[in-house]
């Protein structure tokens, strides 16, 4: 029997399809995905509102003081296309909506998202995205350059905290947001929420 012939009666596996933005633009409007390495992933159902209680406060915190800066802020949903180095904007397999994110090169700003990594992200855990926010996006960001990762547990508002040094994240700092807690990119920059105020 020859080697690498399917044995009769099976099937070989297939590999799974490879999405690109192209096809990405062809999705439905009312739906969100991420596209990683050209696997889709659904972004649904909606964050909870304990999720968007606590975006809402660190949104606020950072508008305050992005205020009048350079740097600019945004949040979900907004597409962060992480492309290879030969893609054509067409041929981009990776992009992503971070929770809340924080860019400082103007280049980078686009009309129809962010094309290169943000200098801050900040994830907010979901059942839906945890996995993948503490495995795949977090290699993710460390691969293209994401220089400080936040990953915030809105059940016990701890955040396991990933500094880049190098090409490589450093291991994570842990922090209680319940207490304020400095983003080392921006000096004079804590963050915290209360549970009085989700």
């Amino acid at each position: 029997m020859a080697r690498n012939r399917p044995i009769e009666g099976t099937n070989p596996l297939k590999p799974p399809p490879r999405y690109t933005y192209k096809d990405y633009l062809q999705w439905p409007e009312d739906e969100r995905w991420e596209l990683i390495e050209g696997i889709a992933y659904s972004m649904s159902p909606a964050p909870n509102r304990r999720h968007q209680g606590i975006e809402r406060e660190l949104i606020g915190q950072l508008s305050s003081y992005f205020k009048g800066k350079p740097c600019k802020l945004y949040p979900a949903p907004i597409d962060v296309f992480l492309p290879e180095t030969n893609d054509s904007p067409d041929d981009i397999s990776t992009i992503v909506q971070p929770d809340i994110l924080v860019v400082c090169d103007p280049a980078k700003l686009k009309e129809a998202g962010i094309l290169g990594a943000p200098d801050f992200i900040i994830e907010i855990l979901s059942p839906a995205t945890a996995f993948r926010d503490q495995s795949k996006k977090k290699l993710l960001y460390e691969k293209h350059g994401v220089k400080e990762y936040w990953i915030v547990n809105p059940e016990t508002l701890e955040a396991l905290i990933y500094r880049l040094k190098g090409d490589r994240y450093e291991l994570p700092v842990a922090a209680d947001l319940r207490h304020p807690t400095p983003v080392s990119l921006f000096p004079g920059l804590d963050l915290s929420v209360q549970e009085v105020e989700i």
